[in-house]
């Protein structure tokens, strides 16, 4: 029976004495550092080594948790709700409002559903896309990265924290995920203030009718 070999981190060096290399889990890396250091009283403390430049410290699975959150405000920018009207008052003082049950239409009500599955699906698929990208993270060789559970709280925690740590280890590199981000969420932003505006700008002048 094939024996099982150690999981991920930090081994002393088979052709390095007194180094410490690093194991993804499958086979050796070629990143090095010296060992650990421990104070007295305090556990070993691994510092967070640098990564080789050509080291690839972005991946698929890292966009996907970065850009998967705004997929349910773009599907909110492109549904249009259809709103029925009905006519208040009497005689010359009637007035064309929007009637509150067109919330109760199948049209109304599919979008609404299809757009709320939509941003908890989203954020579903974020956090197992965090998980992949924290496990492409930990056989890169980088120490400690920042843990994919945070993303559970938000796509926006992970990535952020995410950033930071590879910003450290990868110098200059790292910081393109908040960034982007950022962006995503200005536009985003953007575009469901000017799909409000639209839709209220449709509904104005029926109601002034």
């Amino acid at each position: 029976m094939e024996q099982s070999k150690p999981g991920p981190g930090w081994y002393s060096a088979p052709d390095l004495p007194g180094q410490l290399r690093w194991w993804d889990g499958r086979a050796w890396s070629g990143y090095y550092q010296p060992p650990f250091y421990q104070s007295p009283g305090r556990a070993a403390i691994a510092e967070r080594p640098r990564l080789a430049p050509e080291a690839a410290v972005y991946n698929w699975a890292m966009w996907a948790t970065t850009l998967l959150p705004f997929a349910a405000g773009l599907l909110e920018v492109l549904w249009y709700p259809t709103f029925h009207y009905r006519y208040v008052g009497t005689g010359n003082q009637r007035s064309l409002v929007p009637d509150t049950t067109s919330v109760l239409t199948p049209s109304f009500l599919i979008g609404f559903i299809l757009v709320f599955v939509a941003a908890y699906a989203a954020w579903g698929l974020s956090v197992w896309f965090a998980y992949v990208d924290w496990k492409r993270l930990e056989r890169l060789g980088v120490v400690r990265p920042f843990h994919w559970a945070w993303a559970f709280l938000s796509p926006a925690v992970y990535c952020i924290g995410r950033s930071v740590i590879v910003f450290t280890v990868a110098r200059p590199r790292g910081l393109a995920p908040v960034w982007v981000f950022a962006g995503a969420t200005l536009v985003t932003s953007i575009l469901l203030v000017w799909k409000a505006a639209t839709v209220f700008s449709a509904v104005s002048p029926v109601i002034s009718a």
